[in-house]
Order: C-alpha cells, then sequence, then structure tokens
C-alpha cells in the first residue's frame, strides 16, 4: 500500500516515514500543501495523511483539491487543535478521520488500517465493464462475452490497478510498490512481462497502452 505523509514538521515527517515503513508501508513525502499537489499529479495514493496548517498551502487546501477533481483518496488530517470546529470544518471539507496532536504511532496504524479496510469495502462492490470485458473487483475475475479470461493473482492486481485509474499513466515503480508493497528485488522487467501477458490472454493489445519511458496507462474511453 502507498501513503503520503503531507507535514511541515521536518522531524515528524520523517519520524513518520521511517516508522511506516518499518510496516511495509511505501511512503512519499511532502513538507507543505504545494509540495504535496506535485505528487498528487503524478501518483496516486491509498491513504493521505496530512496536516493542516501548513505554509504555502494548507491541509484543507489540499483536500479541496483532491474532492474537486473527484479523487476519493482516503485523507486522515493531523491537528494540533482539538475543537469541534475545527473536526466538522475539515469534515465537511471531505476528510474520512482526524487525529490530534500529539498521538501514539500505534493508534496512527490502526487509524489507517480502518480506512484501507473501508476503501477495499468499497471496492469489493464495484464491477466495471469496458468493451467486451466485465471485471469484477469482488470476485477477482475478468470476464470477456461471458467467458472467463484466467488472469494470475499478480496479473489481475495489476490490471485493477490501471483500470481504477484510468487515463492516468502510472510508472512502473508506482505499479510495482503497489502490487509487491515492499522493495521488490526480482527481475527488473516483470512488470512489463506482466502487461504482455495480460494483453495476450484478453487477445486486446489496446486495453493497455505503452507510454515509453514512463509506464502504461489504461485509456478505454467507454467503462461502466
Amino acid at each position: 500500500m502507498k501513503l503520503l505523509i503531507i507535514e511541515d514538521d521536518i522531524d515528524l515527517n520523517r519520524s513518520l516515514v521511517k516508522l511506516l515503513k518499518t510496516q511495509q508501508y511505501s511512503v512519499d513525502a511532502a513538507y507543505d500543501g504545494q509540495e504535496a499537489l506535485d505528487y498528487l499529479r503524478i501518483s496516486s495514493y491509498d491513504v493521505i495523511i496530512s496536516d493542516i496548517m501548513m505554509p504555502n498551502l494548507d491541509g484543507l487546501g489540499v483536500l479541496h483539491y483532491l474532492r474537486n477533481h473527484q479523487i476519493k483518496t482516503p485523507v486522515l488530517m493531523l491537528t494540533a487543535k482539538d475543537s469541534l470546529e475545527d473536526k466538522v470544518v475539515g469534515l465537511d471539507a471531505g476528510a474520512d478521520d482526524y487525529l490530534v496532536k500529539p498521538f501514539e504511532f500505534e493508534e496512527l496504524l490502526a487509524r489507517i488500517r480502518v480506512l484501507l479496510r473501508r476503501e477495499n469495502r468499497e471496492h469489493l462492490t464495484n464491477t466495471v465493464t469496458f468493451g467486451d470485458y466485465c471485471l469484477d473487483f469482488a470476485r477477482k475475475t475478468i470476464r470477456q462475452k461471458g467467458n472467463l479470461v484466467d488472469l494470475t493473482s499478480k496479473e489481475f492486481e495489476l490490471l485493477e490497478y490501471l483500470v481504477r485509474h484510468p487515463n492516468i499513466v502510472l510508472t512502473r515503480e508506482q505499479i510495482r510498490e503497489h502490487i509487491w508493497d515492499f522493495d521488490y528485488e526480482g527481475e527488473s522487467n516483470i512488470i512489463d512481462v506482466l502487461v504482455k501477458n495480460i494483453r495476450k490472454k484478453l487477445q486486446d493489445p489496446t486495453v493497455i497502452q505503452t507510454k515509453r519511458g514512463v509506464g502504461y496507462v489504461f485509456a478505454y474511453d467507454k467503462t461502466v
């Protein structure tokens, strides 16, 4: 799972990144809201952990950007203020949870797990149809005109990741971190091999498009 930490306190930011990596999370770190937007324009995350009071652009500004761009990634807000009014403002802006500083790391981990479970439950109810294909996230299957396509678990994970981020170019690094959740040290071309296998099994090389020198994108125009 990939997380984004947005926190202008350098020591706290570095500590969170270090501790979260010990839990096998892949973590990017931004030190203000504007830097966070740079990350969000090129990458996607499973959970975002954001401070509120930051220079350049505060946490609420980042939250407004996410929701205005229909990015539904769960957001956990960090705040030094414990007033009900501050929490209501953040929740109304689209935050999913709040954690007041100072906090225990174990509580942060527990809240992250809750957000991930919630997100997974929402995903499990979904199916996506494109062309002759129907992708069932709950059953982890894909069918072409009703016929089951035999994908391996990693092939399905890769295809699902791309389908959930349509028209967004995902780098090989992003895909690797999402599928394996740790520093994979196997074959360097494993992502390319998986994509080749998916295209062959679906009998449609256009389902996943290659962006040379960058990565891959699911660019099917008509999904349901």
